[in-house]
């Protein structure tokens, strides 16, 4: 493959991941909670005219090399969270998703994907993060930046909250504190 064609391969890249971020911001920029969580009117679409939209589904690693897939966790609702260890806001809301995943980690998949792509993150930094603070949350690898892509992630902490049925719900930007988590929680999830 020479310069140009590699080039054109890039360019094509780029705008498709900025044509996905678009449609994934475009569908749930519409209600956006004081809280610092942005949802779907999930009232029906009988009332809004409107449907919930599929969560896209993204390809991660576990601490064992091995692929999940986004859909591999239905049935159950998911809270989807981007971190990285170097990030300070992520390290601060962590001690929240732990307490929450102790308490609903039966019912709710927790996937907190770590954003290993960047040369500032190494999956030993991430896993030596994890060993030192004692977390015991499922923490899933995205060696590849496709989950990142998909979901238009150019800025962490984010968090998003997915029903049972794989519909995207709701999301947060930056660090959610304990409130604002368990308010997305109680959206996807009826104790």
């Amino acid at each position: 493959m020479n310069k140009n064609s590699k080039l054109i391969l890039l360019a094509i890249l780029l705008v498709a991941l900025v044509a996905g971020a678009a449609v994934l911001y475009n569908s749930l920029k519409d209600t956006v909670d004081t809280n610092q969580l942005a949802s779907q009117d999930t009232t029906g679409p009988e009332d809004t005219g409107r449907e919930l939209q599929p969560a896209p589904d993204f390809t991660v690693y576990g601490s064992d090399g091995e692929t999940h897939k986004l859909s591999d966790f239905r049935g159950k609702p998911v809270v989807l969270n981007f971190w990285a260890s170097w990030c300070g806001p992520c390290k601060s809301e962590m001690p929240d998703f732990q307490e929450a995943y102790e308490k609903y980690g039966q019912n709710i998949h927790f996937l907190m994907v770590n954003c290993t792509t960047s040369g500032r993150e190494t999956m030993a930094d991430a896993k030596k993060l994890i060993a030192d603070e004692g977390y015991t949350f499922p923490v899933y690898y995205d060696t590849q930046g496709e989950a990142s892509a998909t979901y238009g992630t150019y800025s962490i902490p984010m968090t998003f909250f997915i029903d049972a049925e794989g519909n995207l719900v709701a999301y947060g930007q930056g660090a959610l504190n304990a409130e604002v988590l368990q308010k997305g929680i109680d959206m996807i999830y009826a104790t």
